[in-house]
C-alpha cells in the first residue's frame, strides 16, 4: 500500500500494527477455525487488549479513543485476512456498543461501555424471521406493567448474541401506536441473563464460520424501565441511525476482502506458469487484476472521506447506502476473480480464494441488502417525487 491518502502518522501507525496482527495471530487460525466453524475466545481476547472492541469510545470508558477512520481502519485490515474475526469487531462496535453510547443514560454507558471495552461482547437485535429488510415489519412487541416491561418475540442473525463472553443485546420492540397510526419502536438493553430470554448459536453457516451468530427468543422477558434505551418510541430512528454508521463497517470489510483477494490472486498469477510464461502476462488475468486495483482505489477513497464526513457530524445515509453498495460488490468481483485465476485451485479449502468466495457474499445481504442500498439512494436522489 504505497498512498497514506492524507492519513495521519497515528492512522499509518495503527493500520500497519493492525496488518501485523493480523498476519502473525489471526493467519495462521483462520482456516482451522473456518473448518471447525469456532468462535475464537483466545483472537478475541488479545483484540480486546489491542483496544479493538472499544476503538471509538472515550478512555473514561475504557476505549482507545479513536476516530472513526481509524476505527474503520482496523475492520478493513482484518477483514484483508479473515472476515469472521473483522465481523466479530465490525458488528461489537457499529451496531454493539455505538448505540448504547450515542442513545444511553449516564447510568447505562457506565455500567455496560467499559465491560464492552474490555472483553464483553454485545449483540444487535434487529432482524427477525420475517423482518429483515423490512424492520417496519418487526414483530417482536413489549407491554408496560407496573414500573417494567414485558417483552415476546424473536430475532434472527444476530453477530455476537450468545458467546460465553456476551453480556446482552440491543432489542428492537414494538411498544404501541404512534398518533398518526403508525408502530411506536422502543429499543431495549436486555442482558443475556435475563429469564425469558433465550440465546442459540446458529450453525452450519456457508460465510463467516468462525463468528458467532445467533437466533434470541423472549417468552415473557421482563426488563425494568430503566432498560429502555433513549426514550421511549425512538426506537426506530435510533436504528437507522446506528445502520447508517454501521453500512461503514460493512463497506470496510469489503474493501478489506477485495485488497486480500488482489493479493492472493496477483501472487498466485505471478508464480503459475502455463506455457513457459506467468500466468499474470496474459491479458485475460492481467486486465482482471486492474479492474480489482482500480475499484479497491476507488473504494479506499471514497469509504475514507465519507468517514471523514461522520466525524464532523455530517449527514451520510445516501453516502454510507453508496460505500456499502460499491464495496460489497467490489468485494464480489474481487473474489470471483481470484477464484478463476487459482482456476481448480480456487475451488480447494487449501487456498484462501476458496473462503474469500464464501465469506464476501454475506456482504450483499448484512446490513441492507444491494438492493436495499439501491433504493435508499434512488429515493434520495428523488426518483419517487
Amino acid at each position: 500500500m504505497s498512498i497514506n491518502r492524507n492519513l495521519s502518522e497515528e492512522q499509518v501507525f495503527l493500520r500497519d500494527s493492525v496488518r501485523r496482527f493480523a498476519e502473525e495471530v489471526i493467519k495462521p487460525q483462520a482456516k482451522d477455525l473456518d473448518e471447525k466453524e469456532e468462535f475464537s475466545y483466545e483472537i478475541t481476547a488479545q483484540m480486546a487488549e489491542m483496544g479493538f472492541l472499544g476503538a471509538f469510545l472515550p478512555e473514561k470508558y475504557g476505549g482507545s479513543g479513536l476516530d472513526y477512520l481509524s476505527y474503520i481502519i482496523i475492520v478493513e485490515e482484518i477483514a484483508r485476512v479473515d472476515s469472521s474475526q473483522a465481523a466479530t469487531i465490525a458488528a461489537h462496535n457499529s451496531l454493539g456498543t455505538g448505540p448504547i453510547y450515542d442513545y444511553g443514560s449516564d447510568e447505562q454507558k457506565e455500567n455496560y461501555l467499559p465491560q464492552l471495552a474490555g472483553g464483553k461482547l454485545w449483540g444487535f437485535g434487529l432482524t427477525e424471521p420475517e423482518a429483515g429488510s423490512d424492520a417496519g415489519n418487526t414483530k417482536t412487541r413489549a407491554y408496560q406493567e407496573q414500573g417494567e416491561w414485558t417483552i415476546n418475540g424473536a430475532k434472527i442473525f444476530i453477530t455476537n448474541a450468545s458467546t460465553d463472553i456476551t453480556l446482552g443485546s440491543t432489542v428492537l420492540a414494538v411498544t404501541g401506536q404512534q398518533p398518526d397510526g403508525r408502530k411506536e419502536f422502543t429499543s431495549f438493553i436486555v442482558e443475556n441473563s435475563n429469564p425469558g430470554m433465550e440465546c442459540r448459536q446458529m450453525k452450519g453457516k456457508m460465510m463467516w464460520r468462525s463468528s458467532n451468530t445467533s437466533e434470541l427468543y423472549f417468552s415473557d422477558c421482563k426488563v425494568p424501565n430503566e432498560s429502555i434505551l433513549g426514550k421511549r418510541g425512538d426506537g426506530f430512528k435510533q436504528m437507522l441511525a446506528t445502520l447508517d454508521k454501521g453500512r461503514l463497517s460493512i463497506a470496510a470489510m469489503g474493501l478489506g476482502l477485495a485488497q486480500g483477494a488482489f493479493e492472493a490472486a496477483l501472487h498466485y498469477a505471478k508464480q503459475r506458469k502455463t506455457f513457459g510464461r506467468a500466468i499474470s502476462t496474459y491479458q485475460s488475468n492481467a486486465f482482471k487484476l486492474a479492474d480489482i486495483d482500480m475499484g479497491i482505489e476507488l473504494a479506499r477513497n471514497y469509504l475514507y472521506e465519507v468517514c471523514r464526513m461522520a466525524a464532523r457530524g455530517e449527514k451520510i445515509t445516501k453516502e454510507s447506502a453508496i460505500a456499502k453498495l460499491y464495496c460489497s460488490e467490489l468485494a464480489h468481483k474481487a473474489a470471483d476473480h481470484c477464484v478463476q485465476i487459482h482456476g481448480g485451485y480456487g475451488l480447494m479449502k487449501e487456498y484462501d480464494a476458496e473462503r474469500f468466495y464464501r465469506d464476501q457474499k454475506l456482504l450483499e445481504i448484512g446490513e441492507g441488502t444491494s438492493e436495499i442500498q439501491r433504493l435508499v439512494i434512488s429515493r434520495i436522489i428523488g426518483c419517487f417525487d
